[in-house]
């Protein structure tokens, strides 16, 4: 897997996990502020939220950089096959 690869194979972990994580203790304010939603966290804590997506993105990317070169995972021969299934067709 080269650099590029590698980057956008993490911007897409983090990405997905950043929205599997903003949801977590997130609670209402009691007497929501004039212009504020009702629904709109009290204390979003945005930054903590982004540390934990960036340790869970960590963990899934080398998990996957790993898989790929052990050769677990081959998304060449995979695409090879697709196309030997498109022409047969």
């Amino acid at each position: 897997m080269d650099w590029f690869t590698g980057f956008v194979a993490f911007f897409m972990i983090w990405w997905t996990a950043l929205f599997a994580v903003l949801p977590w203790g997130n609670s209402p304010e009691d007497k929501p502020q004039e212009g504020n939603l009702p629904a709109a966290p009290a204390q979003p804590r945005i930054k903590l939220k982004f540390l934990i997506t960036t340790g869970i993105s960590i963990v899934l990317w080398c998990i996957l950089y790993i898989l790929i070169e052990m050769e677990i995972i081959d998304f060449f021969n995979t695409a090879q096959q697709m196309m030997i299934e498109d022409k047969v067709e």
